[in-house]
């Protein structure tokens, strides 16, 4: 991982958003973050909007990278993404904070995540086959999405649809699993109990 990017970015200058709503990431050539929103005691509930074209002066290999960090209270982060060409770069470092992340349904990269993950229907379905996860040596590809969870909370992970423009349907994604109307995914730890909860 480069030192832009270290697992421990609480140090960074703070960027003060709102801790909810839609926000459109953009490139920041002097910063270290081009999205960077330290929110310690608020529940975050963000959609991070990538950008459909590269920005004037943005070097052609540059990947969109996004800082999330709470402490306790609740994350909810959605990566929409309309062009693969936007890669990303996003880490969450939160405490003991519940996570979810919605990640776009053309995903391909790298997750690393603290503790145990839950994996929604959609991102099985659509993500997981596009998704090292958990690699044991790290190494940063520039060329693809990269994404880093660090947590001592819940960490589950579920898909935005690029088609749709939207969260997965999740009912709907349950039921393709069920009549098999997808890929066969790699074996995983699912957490079949959770997925029906919703």
């Amino acid at each position: 991982m480069s030192a832009d990017h270290s697992m421990f970015s609480y140090d960074k200058e703070r960027l003060l958003v709102p801790p909810c709503g839609t926000h459109k990431v953009k490139y920041q050539p002097d910063e270290d973050w081009d999205f960077h929103a330290d929110i310690p005691l608020l529940p975050i509930d963000l959609s991070l909007a990538l950008p459909h074209y590269r920005a004037r002066h943005q070097p052609v290999d540059h990947r969109m990278s996004m800082f999330i960090g709470s402490d306790t209270a609740p994350v909810k982060v959605k990566i929409c993404r309309h062009q693969p060409r936007s890669k990303f770069y996003l880490e969450i470092q939160a405490g003991t904070s519940d996570v979810t992340v919605w990640l776009p349904s053309d995903f391909k990269g790298q997750i690393h995540h603290s503790g145990k993950a839950e994996f929604s229907a959609g991102f099985i379905n659509r993500i997981m086959q596009n998704a090292r996860l958990n690699e044991p040596d790290y190494e940063e590809f520039y060329t693809e999405d990269d994404v880093v969870v660090c947590t001592r909370g819940r960490i589950t992970f579920r898909m935005w649809d690029i088609q749709t423009r939207a969260p997965e349907n999740s009912q709907m994604e349950v039921l393709k699993r069920m009549f098999g109307c997808t890929r066969k995914a790699p074996e995983t730890a699912i957490d079949w109990d959770f997925l029906l909860e919703d």
